[in-house]
């Protein structure tokens, strides 16, 4: 059997600082009426989530589009499919490309967050991540992941968090890019897998559901979905008819943007020639 390696006291107060900091996603405080008692095996159905539009931009059709985070009135974007993937700066009124960083062609990228000046960008099934300068997208170093695949990521203020595809959510110091934290995400039938492209809103992560028009929104201590939004409106909107699979064509909802100055959430999806202001009821 192998040994179980002892941990020092410094070592287990330094994993205990990490987790709990990790754990903290500064959630406001529950309303009232928000069932406080509930168990680990209480049902809860998620509330039914409305929504306006209040703004739509064009959106580059071509990028295919995997991670969308907003700061300081410019969009942040990862593209990807083999050959075509890159990471860019999106003016948001006119959806116009200011800046463009093309990633080599072994590369599929995928999401992406920004933290302390830095963007953070994952890789499909390269099991690497990229960093960046935020303010000139000049790599500055590489990370590597342990699962099999990344799709989206988001970030609490001090952990990164990703997700695989699967109905599980990785917390990881972006320090030492090791795993402090997982959370597994359920509903009320159970687990929900294929969560991606993951955003932070007040406290909660809010995600697309992968093939579907749902985003969910997320209790980041329990793991449960609390809210569900059905967004099919935007691609009829849109005028973008159910996926079909065609090269190029315009696929699934995903990407979010949060404006947390603003209380402004930005949708679009994988080449979509628009991208949405919502107002979400959150």
């Amino acid at each position: 059997m192998r040994q179980r390696k002892k941990l020092s006291k410094g070592g287990l107060l330094l994993s205990a600082l990490l987790i709990a900091a990790c754990n903290n996603d500064n959630k406001p405080a529950p309303a009232a009426s928000e069932n406080t008692g509930a168990t680990a095996n209480t049902v809860i159905m998620p509330a039914v989530i409305s929504y306006d539009i209040v703004n739509e931009y064009a959106h580059d059709p071509a990028a295919f589009t995997e991670g969308l985070e907003f700061k300081d009135g410019i969009l942040y974007e990862s593209t990807g499919q083999y050959g075509y993937s890159d990471i860019r700066k999106v003016d948001l009124k006119t959806g116009k490309v200011l800046f463009s960083k093309n990633m080599e062609p072994q590369y599929f990228g995928e999401g992406l967050t920004i933290l302390n000046g830095k963007i953070y960008q994952l890789t499909y099934r390269e099991g690497k991540g990229f960093v960046y300068d935020l303010a000139t997208l000049k790599l500055l170093s590489t990370f590597t992941f342990t699962t099999s695949e990344g799709w989206g990521m988001t970030n609490n203020g001090r952990c990164l968090i990703f997700d695989d595809g699967t109905n599980v959510l990785h917390y990881i110091d972006p320090n030492t890019f090791k795993e402090v934290r997982q959370l597994a995400v359920t509903d009320e039938h159970g687990p929900v897998n294929e969560i991606n492209e993951p955003e932070m809103i007040r406290g909660f992560i809010y995600a697309n559901q992968w093939q579907t028009d749902y985003i969910l929104k997320i209790d980041t201590t329990t793991g449960r979905v609390v809210g569900r939004a059905d967004l099919g409106s935007l691609r009829q909107r849109a005028g973008i008819p159910p996926p079909s699979g065609r090269k190029n064509g315009p696929d699934v909802l995903n990407g979010i943007a949060y404006d947390a100055a603003t209380n402004r959430i930005f949708i679009t999806g994988k080449n979509w020639p628009k991208l949405f202001e919502v107002r979400l009821d959150n």
